[in-house]
Formats: C-alpha cells, sequence, structure tokens
C-alpha cells in the first residue's frame, strides 16, 4: 500500500479488509469504469457544452487517443501532472487520459495564479501542467512558463487553445530552459495496449480547502472515489436517463463525484458542463438540456431564486438540486427551494478529504430544511469532541471528526500537516462545529477553521 499511494499515509490493513469485504473497494479504476461505460452507453450522449455534444464511445476515444498522446511526449506511470482548465469537455477528456496513461492529475481551480500554482507544481513535483493560454484576461501560458523557467520539475506545457483562443506557442516549441510546450489538441496518437494499474493507486489529487494556509494535496484512490460515486449516485437513484448541469467548477469535489460528473457517467445519463456559472446561463441551460440534477453552492442558489421570477425558465425538468459548500444553507433559502424551483432539495456538506454528509429524498421535510444529514456511507465513523477531545451528547456542538472508506488517511508528503489534521487512530478534524440529533443527523453551527469543498 504505501508504494502504490507514493508519499501518502496508507490505510491500515485491518480496514483495507473490512471496506474490501462489505463491497465497498471492487477493484474497478476510474478509466476502466469509463471503458466499460462506453461499451455499454455508445451511442448516449455522455458531454454538452453549448453546441458540442460527445458520445460515449467519441468520449471514450478521445481519451484513448490523448492517452497514447500524453505516453508518446515522455509522461510516465506515476508522474503529476497539473490539470487547470475550466467547464469545458477537455477537462474530463484530459482528466482520464492522464489517469489512463497512469500519470496523477492535480486539480487546480481557475482562480489560482502563480503563487498557489508554483506552491502545488513544488509540492506534488508536477513535471506536466494543462491549461488555456489565457483567462479572465490572465496569461495563463506566461504564468506556466515562468514556474518552469525556475524550475526544476515543471518540463512539459499543454495549452488548450478554445475557438478564438490564440497562444505564442500555437504549435511544439522548446524555450531555453528546456520546457517543451504542446498544443493540447496535437494529443492524438493511435492508442497502445491498455496498462496495467491497481485501484489502490492514487487517482488523481484536490486540494485542501480552507483559508489562510497553502492548499495541501488530498489523495483520492480509484478505490474510495469509485465507491464514493457509486454510492452518492444510488443515494439519489441516478440513473441514465438523468441529466446532470455541472454548474460548480467540474475541478471541485462537490461538481466532479458527489455524485457529479463522474457519477454521471457511472450510470449512463448526460453531463451539461456549464462554462459560465451565472444564473441566468445556468437557467438556460436547465430548460435547454432538461437538467434533472444540478450542484450549487447556497449565493448561487439564492440568486437562483431571487433570478427565477423575472426569467421564467422551465425548470420542470428539475428533480433534485443539491446544495452545500461555503457554509450550511439558512433556513429561509432551503424552504423556498422546493415552491420556486419545484424540485427536491439535498443539504450537502463535504471536504476535499472525504467527509460527505448529505439529507437523503425520503427524509422528512424538517431533516431536508434543517439539517446537513447523515453521512454517505454505513461504515463512515464519526465524532462529535470537545476542545480536549472527549465525545459530548447528541445535542451539543463539537468538533467534526471522522474516517471511512472514502476519506485518505493524510495528506501528500505533508507529514507534519497531516499530523496536526489527522488523530493517530485515522480520524480527520475537520474543524467544522456540528451537533448530532437524536435521529443522527448533523447541523453545522459553526466552524474554528474555514472549512469548505475543494474550491
Amino acid at each position: 500500500m504505501t508504494s502504490l499511494l507514493d508519499g501518502c499515509a496508507p490505510w491500515p490493513a485491518e480496514f483495507v479488509d473490512r471496506y474490501r469485504a462489505a463491497g465497498h473497494w471492487r477493484g474497478d479504476t476510474l478509466d476502466d469504469l469509463l471503458r466499460d461505460r462506453s461499451l455499454r452507453y455508445g451511442p448516449r450522449t455522455a458531454l454538452v457544452h453549448g453546441g458540442t455534444r460527445l458520445t460515449y464511445a467519441h468520449l471514450n476515444r478521445r481519451v484513448d487517443r490523448m492517452a497514447a498522446g500524453f505516453r508518446l511526449r515522455g509522461l510516465r506511470p506515476g508522474q503529476r501532472v497539473l490539470v487547470q482548465l475550466p467547464n469545458v469537455p477537455e477537462f474530463v477528456i484530459t482528466v482520464f487520459a492522464l489517469m489512463r496513461a497512469g500519470a496523477v492529475p492535480i486539480f487546480c481551480p481557475m482562480t489560482h495564479r502563480a503563487a498557489e500554482v508554483s506552491h502545488l507544481v513544488r509540492v506534488g513535483q508536477a513535471v506536466g501542467y494543462v491549461g488555456p493560454p489565457a483567462h479572465q484576461g490572465f496569461d495563463l501560458t506566461a504564468m506556466a512558463a515562468g514556474i518552469a523557467a525556475r524550475g526544476p520539475f515543471l518540463r512539459r506545457v499543454f495549452t488548450f487553445e478554445a475557438p478564438g483562443e490564440a497562444s505564442p506557442y500555437g504549435g511544439f516549441t522548446v524555450d531555453p530552459t528546456g520546457c517543451q510546450y504542446y498544443p493540447l489538441g496535437s494529443l492524438d496518437s493511435p492508442p497502445d495496449r491498455p496498462l496495467a494499474q491497481s485501484a489502490d493507486q492514487v487517482a488523481f489529487f484536490l486540494l485542501s480547502g480552507g483559508a489562510g494556509a497553502e492548499p495541501a494535496l488530498v489523495p483520492r484512490t480509484h478505490n474510495d472515489y469509485a465507491y464514493q460515486v457509486r454510492a452518492a449516485a444510488e443515494l439519489v437513484s441516478l440513473t441514465e436517463e438523468d441529466v446532470y448541469l455541472a454548474a460548480l467548477p467540474a475541478a471541485s469535489d462537490f461538481a466532479f463525484g458527489c455524485p457529479g460528473i463522474v457519477g454521471t457517467l457511472s450510470v449512463g445519463g448526460t453531463v451539461v458542463l456549464a462554462e459560465d456559472p451565472g444564473a441566468v446561463a445556468c437557467l438556460a441551460a436547465v430548460e435547454r438540456e432538461r437538467a434533472t440534477v444540478t450542484s450549487l453552492e447556497p449565493a448561487a442558489a439564492r440568486l437562483w431564486l431571487d433570478l427565477f421570477p423575472s426569467f421564467r425558465a422551465d425548470v420542470s425538468s428539475l428533480r433534485l438540486a443539491q446544495i452545500g459548500g461555503v457554509g450550511p444553507l439558512d433556513r429561509a433559502t432551503a424552504e423556498r427551494v422546493g415552491p420556486v424551483l419545484g424540485c427536491r432539495l439535498q443539504q450537502v456538506f463535504g471536504t476535499a478529504e472525504g467527509v460527505l454528509t448529505l439529507t437523503r429524498p425520503a427524509d422528512a421535510d424538517e431533516t431536508v430544511l434543517g439539517t446537513q444529514g447523515r453521512p454517505l456511507s454505513p461504515d463512515d465513523e464519526i465524532r462529535v469532541v470537545d476542545a480536549d477531545g472527549r465525545d459530548v451528547p447528541d445535542g451539543e456542538s463539537g468538533e467534526l471528526l471522522a474516517r471511512g472508506p472514502h476519506l485518505p488517511r493524510g495528506y501528500h508528503r505533508a507529514p507534519d500537516r497531516t499530523g496536526r489534521a489527522f488523530t493517530p487512530d485515522g480520524y480527520f478534524r475537520t474543524g467544522a462545529l456540528v451537533r448530532r440529533t437524536p435521529d443522527g443527523d448533523l447541523v453545522v453551527t459553526g466552524h474554528l477553521t474555514d472549512v469548505r469543498f475543494a474550491p
């Protein structure tokens, strides 16, 4: 386990055996999941972005050919690549192609700039970077070039050029530092024989949330993340008829796998990527694509609700709105979701470290409106403790601690930070203050630190 997790704390053997025996960890890699679904749902629409529509067969073929292109350009299994892309099909294709090539993506928010990106490159020893030439007026290619010039890790930059964009590196280029630049679209090579990979390996890295500290890399293995998305999809009865609107950044855990993009692809549904997160654009996308499920942060949910009286989009297809993220959803907003949008509300609380609590579709209205639900897995273990680490009675507020089959045991190559954030017996200290109701639901009451989904 230690070598497969490469610088990350492994689960103890007794927990590995428990999660496998329970059927949570089934040995499936995420790229194998996509390959299987392409055979099962080949002609169905997998991804939608504006006027672009990709079937499962087309998506898998592009992943295959990009993975071969990455290998042809020198990427080796186990190497890390920072991915900083907006909600475009290339984000999904690139992430799965890197995993299929044996490389490990590091998800990076579009808002990060040189200080944060150089930190992630250094901590992850990332040899590659994938991003657009520019975003919202900021030159990302120049940023990557500056980081590469300072060395010693970054040596390949793959530039995604959307229609109408141009990059100073329009073709293969090598700068004086030896860093190589490729258009992302040039990674189109005949597929190689599939790599033999273990589901115990790290599939990708999320970033720890919160303010006041540099982000740490959160390792998510194929086993733990495949279980998370499967359990989350089952919880909301996701099927191939569902259409998921990714209104939040695709690089966030909430949008990527709660059940999100991966969960929807796992059941043969359709993912609609909203590059414009604005309420007008998203409500129009719900109407146009007949979206059935979406995920929002509380502030975005309020914008949707406030806009709706003047922007009468047909959102009758929507059956579920998941709302969570930075801070709990206020009661007044929660009570408006059903009457205004005509769909069921699901409250969600989670962190990149794998903590995930959700209300259930069959829960009583009072539970859905007033709590953040219960842990995703029956094998999730939680504690609510006081400042001295002692468990507090139900109804009293304390810090939430959690461990389970989709919670890693530490950060990547950060033993000191792991020691502060995780207890010796593997519980993650969330920093969230919660109280537990007599029915076992959690109510977030505050925080010791800034707790949020990965941005």
